[in-house]
């Protein structure tokens, strides 16, 4: 009974279009070059088709029958049908005893973070073939994001909900809509810290600056930091089209120059035929692998502002990809990347220019100079205590900052120092 009234919530959402799905059945068919792809929910009567790729057009709902979905749904892993015309649970489905006449289905189950299965992420062909676990694998990745975006969807709903209820509660709306659109957590990598922050300067009104941490295949990690155009609700849908366009990118290729390539290709068919304003935004996007004591990076930029490494001798770099563009505005876009490392002691700060161009006492911008001038003077150690220095330059610089700022820190723990045997007692830092 939980699980149909999960669905039924999702199903009725007042959302915006599918075209998230839409971009999830077209990668996923892609990853699997198969001429046919869906996102369905189903309960105990109805399969509400959210988007599909490669069949006539679908009604938005249609009666629970036995096959595919029907089974697909029922299970705690990716469903493969190898073969459907010799396979007794998927014979009767209309769409392989009719047409497009499909042999081959796998479908990996859409799961909400409380364990409601909600329906699938779907791939089919004409033909009867195997697929291989990197293929399945990705299909999980893509149910995960379907799910990430349902909840997404459901709470921006009750957000909407809450401020037609609480219109003169402003700053109470603006912090909950803007908690929706930042990773509530940062998830924990071995052998890394990750820190993040965001100082809004109005507080009943959103921004657009992002920001999160996230597996990719194997031991890589993807992270990205960025800020879109404009504030208010026209800036929280952006922020939420962009976060999700990054994350599904880096799935099909974590390549950082193909994941902001992806997002400026996403921002250009959004605008198309438009004669509003385009959207654009500036952003950082890299991956993280283990390499040894630490972490090669590879950064891609966007427009955006350097990232700074703080090595663990006190030294301040810049991490700049030289001739990054703004994302979403311009014809043919250039985005550099570049490759560091990141060592024991070593930390990483990416931030949006809220806080570079801030205003000094004496009227001047911070910019970057200023603000690596301020981390060389403070020297801070590891993401927290570079969260830390930030934190007080903003409290510092009070009036001058005029605009939002996020921050996202990673660092790679130091080497303990040695104890003498007399010491009492050693502390050590967990991560």
């Amino acid at each position: 009974m939980r699980r149909l009234e999960a669905v039924r919530r999702h199903a009725f959402l007042d959302a915006l279009g599918d075209d998230a799905f839409d971009r999830v059945t077209s990668l996923a068919a892609r990853i699997f070059g198969a001429p046919i792809a869906t996102v369905t929910l189903v309960d105990d009567e109805w399969v509400w088709c959210k988007a599909a790729r490669g069949l006539p057009p679908q009604p938005r709902r249609s009666r629970r029958a036995a096959g595919l979905y029907a089974s697909a749904v029922t299970r705690d892993d990716v469903y493969v049908v190898p073969d459907a015309a010799a396979d007794p649970r998927a014979a009767a489905d209309p769409l392989v005893r009719g047409v497009p006449g499909v042999r081959f289905c796998a479908a990996a189950p859409i799961v909400t973070s409380d364990g409601r299965r909600l329906g699938s992420v779907n791939v089919m062909d004409t033909r009867s073939r195997q697929a291989t676990a990197e293929q399945l694998a990705s299909l999980r990745d893509l149910a995960a994001l379907v799910a990430g975006e349902f909840e997404l969807r459901l709470a921006a709903s009750r957000t909407v909900a809450a401020e037609r209820e609480l219109r003169a509660d402003a700053e109470r709306l603006a912090r909950t809509l803007q908690r929706t659109l930042l990773p509530p957590v940062l998830p924990q990598v071995p052998g890394l810290r990750a820190a993040a922050a965001y100082h809004p300067v109005s507080a009943d009104e959103v921004g657009g600056d992002f920001y999160d941490l996230f597996p990719l295949d194997g031991d890589r990690w993807g992270f990205f930091l960025g800020d879109v155009c404009g504030k208010g609700a026209g800036a929280a849908a952006l922020t939420s089209l962009v976060r999700y366009t990054l994350r599904a990118a880096a799935v099909y290729d974590p390549d950082p120059r193909a994941a902001l390539a992806n997002l400026d290709a996403v921002l250009q068919q959004e605008h198309a035929g438009s004669a509003a304003p385009p959207p654009y935004c500036t952003a950082v996007f890299g991956v993280l692998e283990p390499d040894g004591d630490g972490f090669t990076v590879t950064l891609a930029g966007g427009g955006h502002p350097p990232a700074l490494i703080v090595r663990a001798d006190g030294g301040v770099e810049a991490v700049h990809p030289e001739g990054g563009q703004l994302i979403g505005i311009l014809r043919d876009p250039h985005f550099a990347q570049v490759s560091t490392r990141l060592d024991a002691g070593d930390a990483l700060l990416l931030y949006t220019d809220g806080l570079t161009e801030a205003r000094t006492e004496t009227g001047s911008m911070l910019d970057e100079e200023g603000l690596t001038a301020y981390l060389a003077a403070v020297s801070p150690s590891g993401a927290d205590g570079l969260l830390a220095a930030v934190r007080k330059l903003i409290d510092d610089l009070g009036g001058g900052v005029s605009d939002d700022t996020a921050v996202l820190a990673l660092s790679v723990p130091g080497r303990p120092a040695a104890v003498p045997s007399q010491e009492p007692w050693c502390s050590m830092t967990t991560v």
